[in-house]
């Protein structure tokens, strides 16, 4: 068991509300929806492996009580959490990581660190009408913030401790074949040697059927004595199944850029405190829809979705919709309360 971290935190802003009538559980779990009142890192090991994991924590603008005064913490706030991530993650999981720029900033040393490598950084753009009223630019000196960042990361899987670019080279060097013959390998003018064996920036994940033409030329061809050839036990050559597994999934919907246009929650959308219909009850929940296109984009059905941080557990409830299983812990009981009442039959969000 991972021994806890104690995070650099300072008291947050206070929530507006506590839960008159709590439930008074410690979980809620309803056929594949996990959700579990208490400090994820204490959960992590009992969760299932995730194919997506949605962190939406400290921002470090003192948003809850626990977040940090400003980003200059955040690296040590993340870093229990990221260490857990990472050793449950394989090389399908995507993490999505919400945050503003300077937070995503500070945490992106420490996300490296711990094996993952960055893939995107995607802007929700709230427009103008985020702005509550005038804005005095002259007294905060910039341009007003109408944005967050949800950063696309995939956990870089290794073979002998080396990346899948430098091990696919290292394993046709071990055959003793020339580089030329990978070209015949898998029937192609250059192809091989320009993007599969490439040790450069051009380097191309190769497709299934391109890695088993790889696997089988080599182990037909290649230095009997150094059989097998392109194994990651030692004992029989990858499979192409195999092989497909060793990256993330991701599907772009037609249309979509890095750019979401996408106003602040309003209306019924947002969820409010309990007896009190005109204010919201979270500083900062997520449209489900955009929780929606995260999910579906790197997942399928069935699959795990983890979410760390639940708040209201919108990433939660977008699983669910998309049947997927999901897992998640919300470390207040009042948020984790009205949280998982989103869950109740009726309830539209």
């Amino acid at each position: 068991m991972q021994e806890k971290v104690t995070n650099p935190s300072t008291r947050g802003r206070g929530k507006k509300f506590t839960i008159d009538e709590p439930f008074h559980r410690k979980e809620w779990v309803n056929k594949n929806t996990h959700l579990y009142c208490g400090n994820s890192l204490d959960h992590y090991e009992s969760w299932k492996k995730p194919k997506t994991i949605v962190s939406d924590g400290a921002y470090g603008i003192l948003g809850f009580n626990g977040d940090t005064a400003d980003h200059k913490s955040i690296g040590d706030w993340y870093e229990g959490h990221v260490d857990a991530w990472s050793r449950a993650a394989t090389a399908e999981t995507t993490l999505w990581f919400w945050n503003s720029e300077i937070g995503w900033a500070a945490a992106h040393p420490i996300l490296e660190k711990h094996g993952w490598k960055y893939v995107n950084c995607n802007i929700w753009n709230k427009g103008v009408g985020h702005i509550a009223g005038n804005v005095n630019t002259s007294k905060i000196r910039r341009f007003p913030v109408v944005t967050e960042v949800c950063v696309q990361y995939v956990f870089e899987p290794k073979i002998n401790n080396l990346t899948l670019q430098e091990w696919l080279y290292a394993e046709w060097k071990r055959t003793g074949l020339t580089m030329k013959s990978a070209n015949e390998a898998c029937g192609v003018k250059n192809a091989a040697t320009r993007k599969y064996l490439d040790q450069g920036h051009l380097w191309y994940f190769p497709p299934v059927e391109i890695f088993e033409k790889l696997v089988n030329y080599a182990n037909l061809k290649g230095d009997q004595s150094g059989l097998p050839y392109f194994s990651n036990d030692g004992i029989m050559p990858m499979t192409g199944e195999q092989w497909s597994k060793m990256r993330s999934k991701f599907k772009c919907p037609h249309g979509y850029t890095n750019v979401w246009d996408r106003s602040a929650l309003r209306g019924k959308e947002r969820i409010k405190i309990p007896a009190n219909i005109s204010k919201s009850a979270h500083l900062n929940q997520k449209p489900l829809d955009l929780m929606r296109l995260i999910i579906e984009a790197s997942s399928d059905s069935s699959d795990v979705i983890w979410e760390p941080f639940g708040g209201l557990f919108s990433a939660s409830l977008a699983a669910r919709m998309l049947g997927r299983t999901s897992f998640s812990a919300e470390i207040d009981s009042d948020y984790f309360d009205l949280g998982a009442q989103r869950f109740s039959e009726g309830f539209l969000f």
